[in-house]
This record gives C-alpha cells, sequence and structure tokens, in this order.
C-alpha cells in the first residue's frame, strides 16, 4: 500500500505541474487579450480531465488530441450560449453529444478515445459557471477561438511535463495492454445500452435540474453523468452513486469550515488547488476521495465568482441525490447491462 501511495503521489504531482502550468499560461492570456476569469477555470478543468489519458498516449493520439480538443472546447462554447439562451434545444444537442461519445465506442479503441476527447469539452462546460450565469453575463465570457486555443494549452502543457517525468522522473508510464476485441452477442450492444443509459439520465437531470434547481442545474446533470459514464454494469452505477453523494458529503463539510474561517481571494485559490492535489493522490484508492474533493474545490471555486458557497452547499448536495438516482434508475430499468458484460464489438 505504501508504494502505491507514493506512485500516486507522484502521478499526482505531474499532473498539479500540468494543471499550474496551464493555468499560468491562461492567466498570462486572460491579462494580454482581456478575457473573462472563466478561461482559468477552463484551463484547469481540461488539463485535470485530460492529464490521465495522454499519460501513455503515442504521437498519434495525441496529434489527434492537439487537432480534437480545441476543436470540441471551442464548439463547446456555442453550446453553452445555446443552453443560456434555449435550454431546451441546447439540452438535448449535450445530451445526443455526450450519448454519440459512448454510441461509437462500437468502431474499436480509436473511437473510443476519440469519443472520451469528445467528451471532456461538455464535462468542462459543466464545471465553469457559463450557462448558469444570468443572460447579462454571457457576453463577457470566452469565445470560441480563446477556447480552442486554452484547449491546446493543455495539451502542450500536460505533454511537456508527462515528457519531463519520463524523462528525468523515477517512473515511466506503463501502457496498459488493450483487451482483443469480440462482437457480443447482446442485442443490443453494450455501447447502445449504455449510450441510451446515459442519454436518459443525463436528459432526465437537464429536466428536473432546472424544475428543482433552477441555475443550479449543473449539478444535477454533472452528477448524473459521472455516476452512468465507464458503466459496467448496475452495481458498478449505484457504487459510484453512493461514493459521489458520500464524498460530497466531506466536500462538504470541509467546505464549510473553509467557509466559516474567512479564506478568500489568493488563499482560496491556493487552497483550491492544494485541495485537488490531494484528491488526485488519493482518488485511485477510491472515488469517494476525487468527489470530495471536487465539491471542496468547487465550493471555493464558487466564493470565488461572487456566490455564497456556504448557503447553497444544502442545494448541492440535493443536486448532487437527484443526479445520483437519476443514473441508477437509468442503468437498472433501461435496457441494463448484465454483470457478466461481453466485450464490445
Amino acid at each position: 500500500m505504501t508504494a502505491k501511495l507514493i506512485r500516486n503521489a507522484y502521478e499526482a504531482a505531474l499532473t498539479m505541474t500540468a494543471v499550474l502550468l496551464s493555468w499560468a499560461a491562461a492567466l498570462a492570456l486572460e491579462g494580454a487579450a482581456g478575457l473573462h476569469t472563466d478561461v482559468l477555470v477552463l484551463a484547469v478543468a481540461l488539463t485535470l480531465t485530460l492529464a490521465a489519458s495522454q499519460r501513455t498516449a503515442d504521437t498519434r493520439r495525441r496529434l489527434t488530441a492537439l487537432v480534437l480538443l480545441p476543436a470540441t472546447a471551442g464548439a463547446s462554447i456555442f453550446l453553452g450560449r445555446l443552453i443560456a439562451a434555449h435550454y431546451t434545444a441546447g439540452a438535448a444537442v449535450f445530451t445526443a453529444g455526450l450519448a454519440l461519445a459512448i454510441w461509437i465506442r462500437r468502431y474499436g479503441p480509436a473511437a473510443t478515445k476519440a469519443g472520451t476527447l469528445m467528451t471532456l469539452p461538455l464535462i468542462a462546460l459543466l464545471i465553469v459557471p457559463g450557462p448558469a450565469l444570468p443572460p447579462e453575463a454571457q457576453s463577457g465570457l470566452t469565445t470560441w477561438f480563446w477556447s480552442a486555443l486554452v484547449a491546446a494549452l493543455a495539451c502542450c502543457s500536460i505533454w511537456l511535463v508527462q515528457g519531463l517525468g519520463d524523462r528525468f522522473g523515477p517512473w515511466r508510464a506503463e501502457p496498459v495492454p488493450e483487451r482483443p476485441r469480440r462482437r457480443s452477442r447482446l442485442h443490443p450492444r453494450p455501447s447502445t445500452r449504455m449510450a441510451l443509459q446515459m442519454a436518459a439520465g443525463v436528459a432526465a437531470a437537464f429536466a428536473l435540474g432546472r424544475l428543482l434547481f433552477d441555475g443550479h442545474w449543473p449539478w444535477v446533470v454533472l452528477t448524473a453523468y459521472v455516476a452512468a459514464s465507464g458503466n459496467r454494469g448496475r452495481t458498478d452505477v449505484l457504487r459510484k452513486g453512493v461514493e459521489r453523494l458520500a464524498g460530497a458529503v466531506v466536500g462538504t463539510l470541509l467546505a464549510t469550515g473553509v467557509a466559516a474561517a474567512g479564506v478568500t481571494g489568493h488563499a482560496a485559490v491556493a487552497l483550491m488547488f492544494a485541495v485537488l492535489a490531494v484528491a488526485l493522490w488519493l482518488r485511485p484508492l477510491n472515488y469517494a476521495y476525487w468527489a470530495a474533493g471536487m465539491t471542496c474545490a468547487l465550493s471555493l471555486l464558487l466564493g470565488y465568482f461572487g456566490q455564497d458557497a456556504q448557503h447553497l452547499l444544502p442545494t448541492r448536495l440535493e443536486g448532487i441525490a437527484v443526479g445520483a438516482v437519476l443514473s441508477v434508475a437509468s442503468a437498472w430499468w433501461l435496457l441494463p447491462v448484465p454483470r457478466r458484460r461481453t466485450a464490445e464489438g
């Protein structure tokens, strides 16, 4: 266990170094071009979510990421504004995009990796508080061009740090051998089942999120996605839903303590990065650690954007609980994937 914790700490340090480098580049870009602060959040969100998939990527996969991620990041800006202006239409496009990214897994490993890259800006859209901001604040947000540039900076930051780590660090990346593909005998295929389950859960999250939580609907949608992603069956979705809820409760308690201590400004930003580092370190042990860290970090982020994070924490927990229930219900009653899944074909 000690050796695993040390290795986890090293990998977390690499990721956080890339995050800080990307954040610093975005900060310089923000000052030079007079951009909105959301460009910093986008840089951090994309770097955090992309780092793991690029750790063992070859040159071809990295070039694919350099093309596909900026393109989808730019497109996500238009989607965010569509959600803000026409919620129902934007929610439908968002849901279809997530489902498509899962459905194309049937075409092999390359399509699976492309689908993952397509998903990252959509998830970042839920973290960056753009679509949930008032309409008058929309005009000041980052444009598609700057978002695409930030995505490219995130890619370069990750590759630079990981490359230096492989060259001078104590450990090199260890590629995970890919399992041979076998055609599934299930009808519909697992990829189709998971795509439909994701679409049902996320669509319901958009509907209930807006109905029950108004502008805080992203919390419901984000949880519905997280609990259903990588669906390995009913038990897996239930476990992730419970872990995310449990982690969120712990993160809520941490954020409440931070708010009570009056930590603001640059100190809050530094603390947010420290919390993310610890969450990354412990994430391989249990997803609840990551959920707790993300809840606390996002609460600090809300405070940075002027929202009363402490007052909103109960609402956040309610939204997370609703999103988890929706994903579990979708996985259990809509074309449930058997426990012993056959590999996708």
